[in-house]
């Protein structure tokens, strides 16, 4: 059940982890443009699921896996710019959004 703390946490976590990789695309993540499509956030707010999409898209695999490496600096980010509003900062999961690679794929068998 979603409640409205939750909305709130996992939109504040959402709008910040999409600054840290806007900031940090070059140093960080070498060039790659990430978006942050969703967040969820567990009842206990000890875990924020985040959910990426990759531009150029033939990269997203390698994007993950340098997302992944570089999860602990990227939370360590967070911490700095929500510590004030949340008294814990919830580990990160990321997952690979591949909701516009259906969508395309939708798209191309319907014109077909």
């Amino acid at each position: 059940m979603s409640s409205v703390r939750l909305d709130k946490v996992s939109a504040l976590v959402k709008r910040e982890l999409s600054t840290i990789f806007q900031q940090n695309m070059n140093v960080m993540f070498q060039g790659m443009m990430i978006t942050v499509t969703q967040v969820r956030v567990s009842p206990d707010l000890g875990l924020a699921k985040a959910y990426l999409s990759f531009f150029p898209t033939d990269k997203k695999h390698e994007g993950m896996v340098l997302v992944d490496e570089k999860k602990f600096q990227v939370r360590k980010l967070l911490a700095l710019e929500v510590g004030k509003q949340i008294r814990k900062i919830p580990e990160l999961s990321f997952y690979l959004d591949d909701s516009l690679d259906y969508f395309e794929e939708i798209d191309r068998l319907l014109k077909k």
